[in-house]
Formats: structure tokens, C-alpha cells, sequence
């Protein structure tokens, strides 16, 4: 299949089909309706990875067909957002004319905001020098001459940066507007106005009990929700283990103002262990542990879902608020913590619309 064969006219059925199968796959399991949340039909995603192919004196993005595994050509692609497109179709005859530029080009990722900011990362099999980055900063100002388009340029070892590597979204969910340090060749929700649902729905389901009580966060990433639930609770431990995200974590609580939350480098198996008593980390030397009263936590696991040491730790809380990537993990492990909860909650984010894949959210209390 192609990444180009959308039809947005067949979105609507399309959807049809996820909910079936989502509630088909949960059948087994005593679980609440089903609450589903939309995409826009087009310009969804925020960021996009190409490969460049060089044919001749031509030079365009490719894509492989996730079937037959031959490449295809993209001029446009439909599903990215409108300022990804314009860049798309303005960077190629750029780049194409420019040796320095195109020499040894591979790849090309965008990362583009609701709120109109763009960062390019060229790759390269190739050196980069100071002639490759006064290039840089002329495309920089060309791409769309009315914006100041960042530009990454990464080869072995290397990473030259013009403008920032990052771009800051701003997001509004219901009545806030939370701004977000996205940085480049890190994780970042790739669907912003799905994102926003997510984000609101979860600060809905956590608001009943979260009164007086402390959030624990597994699995944090820059901040995405901890943000925004941080105004739910007294206090919020986060936990992460990518070095850069805990960095735009603690610059996002910063930027909004947020004085309840706490973000440690380490990993959900290092934490519990912590907790337990079972190992001291040089990393929660100043955290006391002790005077948080954890009622609920979040986890927003990896595809694996949660490991076994995690999923017996969390069984032990109140609340549990689980957004999940793979329904199938999170079938599995519902499987063990419907032993000690109930779904309250359940909820579908199309996520990645014209796909196979469904981004969930559950909400459990203890029975």
C-alpha cells in the first residue's frame, strides 16, 4: 500500500471499520462504550520522513510501498500538513541545482507545527563544513521566503544547526493554550489536533478523583501530558529516560509556568525498583519519595507495551490512566489489570487515519 492512496471521501467507512474491529479484539473484557475521536480528513500529520532519490539531473522524495516494497514518487503528500506540502514542493528545486546541497543527500524529515513553525534535517553520506552551512543558511530563507525555515544538517558525527533544532507548538485545549519544545529527532505526537483530544480527554477522566492526590508519570516524553494534568493534581512525578526530551520537559514546565512538577531521567524499571525499595539511584538523591501520595498514574508505554515488572508495580495504585499505541499489547496487559480494576474509560484517537493502526486510551479504578 501507499502512503498517497488516501481517498477522503472513504474516511468516514474507514473509521467504521477500526471501531468494529477495536470492539470485535475487546470483546472479552467488561469494558464501557466506546468513545471515538476524529482526524482531520488531510493535512494530519505534523511530521514526515522521506528518502531522496537521484535519477539523472532529477532529484525527488521517494516512499517504499509498505506491500511490494518498491519505491514510489512524492511530489505532494496529502496527509502531511499544509506547510510540509509548500515545503516539499519548494525545497526540491532548490537543492536540485545546488551541488553542494544535493551531493550525497539521502533523506529528508520535516517537523512542522499547528502554530506555523518548520525544521528540515537534510542527511547526508558525506562531510559537512562551513561551505555546506553558508548554503544552509540561503535555503534557510528561500524555502518559503516569508518564514525563517530551521535547517539540520546531520552526517557521521555530525550535526550543524541554522535557525534552532526545535520548533514550538502551540496547542489549545479547551479554554489553554500550553506551548511545547519539540526537538528535532525526538519523539513527538505526529498528529496535533488528535493529540489535543487526547490530551483533553485525559485531563476529563483524571479530574473526579484527582483532588488532594499526587500523579505519577511513566514514560513522559517532553512534557505532552504532564503538562496539562498537572493542574488536576497537587503534585506530578514524571519519569523518562531520552536524555533530550527530559531537557524539553524541564524547558516546557518552565515556559508554562507550571511549579507541581518534577522530571527525572530514569527508566519505568529503574523507578519501580526505586520505589520498592530494592535499589538507591544517585538520580533521586534529592527526590523524597516518601511525602508524594501517588493516586493515580500514567503510562503511555512504548508499541512493547508495559513489561511485567511495571504492569505489577502500577496494579498497585488507585487510577491508572493508560494511552496505548498497540491495541494488542494493551489487550494484554488489560488482561492482568482487570484483575484489580475496572475500565471506567475507553476511548479511540485516529491517530493515523487511511492505517491499520489505532491509538487508545483506558481509564481504570481499583475494584
Amino acid at each position: 500500500m501507499r502512503a498517497t492512496d488516501v481517498n477522503a471521501d472513504q474516511y468516514e467507512i474507514l473509521l467504521t471499520h477500526k471501531v468494529e474491529q477495536l470492539t470485535k479484539n475487546f470483546s472479552d473484557l467488561s469494558m464501557p462504550k466506546l468513545e471515538v475521536f476524529e482526524s482531520p480528513k488531510l493535512n494530519y500529520r505534523m511530521r514526515a520522513e522521506f528518502r531522496v532519490w537521484h535519477e539523472g539531473d532529477d532529484l525527488y522524495h521517494i516512499m517504499f510501498d509498505q506491500d511490494t516494497k518498491e519505491k514510489y514518487r512524492l511530489d505532494v503528500f496529502p496527509q502531511a500538513s499544509e506547510l510540509i506540502n509548500r515545503a516539499m514542493r519548494n525545497l526540491i528545486p532548490l537543492i536540485k541545482n545546488n551541488t553542494l546541497l544535493r551531493h550525497k543527500l539521502f533523506q529528508v524529515d520535516y517537523l512542522s507545527t499547528l502554530s506555523g513553525e518548520l525544521l528540515i534535517s537534510l542527511l547526508y553520506h558525506k562531510p559537512l563544513d562551513q561551505n555546506w552551512v553558508a548554503e544552509a543558511e540561503s535555503l534557510s530563507r528561500s524555502i518559503i521566503p516569508s518564514l525563517k525555515v530551521n535547517i539540520i544538517g546531520r552526517a557521521r558525527k555530525q550535526k550543524y544547526i541554522v535557525g534552532n533544532d526545535f520548533v514550538t507548538e502551540r496547542l489549545t485545549v479547551g479554554k489553554n493554550t500550553f506551548t511545547f519544545k519539540q526537538i528535532e529527532n525526538s519523539f513527538t505526537q505526529p498528529n496535533a489536533v488528535v493529540n489535543g483530544k487526547m490530551i483533553e480527554w485525559s485531563i476529563k477522566v483524571s479530574k473526579a478523583t484527582a483532588k488532594k492526590s499526587d500523579l505519577l508519570e511513566l514514560y513522559c516524553g517532553l512534557g505532552n501530558f504532564t503538562i496539562p494534568l498537572s493542574a488536576n493534581f497537587e503534585r506530578v512525578l514524571a519519569t523518562e529516560i531520552s536524555k533530550s526530551s527530559v531537557s524539553a520537559a524541564n524547558d516546557n514546565i518552565e515556559s508554562n509556568k507550571v511549579d507541581n512538577t518534577t522530571v527525572i531521567r530514569i527508566s519505568s524499571e529503574e523507578f519501580t525498583q526505586a520505589m520498592k525499595g530494592e535499589r538507591v539511584f544517585r538520580r533521586l538523591r534529592d527526590i523524597n519519595l516518601s511525602i508524594y501520595n501517588f493516586d493515580t498514574i500514567f503510562v503511555d508505554p512504548p508499541r512493547s507495551g508495559l513489561d511485567d515488572y511495571t504492569l505489577n508495580m502500577i496494579k498497585q495504585y488507585q487510577n491508572i490512566i493508560y494511552i496505548s499505541c498497540n491495541p494488542l499489547t494493551l489487550l494484554d496487559n488489560l488482561n492482568v489489570l482487570c484483575q484489580t480494576h475496572r475500565v471506567v474509560n475507553f476511548a479511540l484517537f485516529d491517530q493515523f487515519p487511511y492505517t491499520y493502526h489505532v491509538e487508545c486510551g483506558v481509564y481504570l479504578e481499583k475494584i
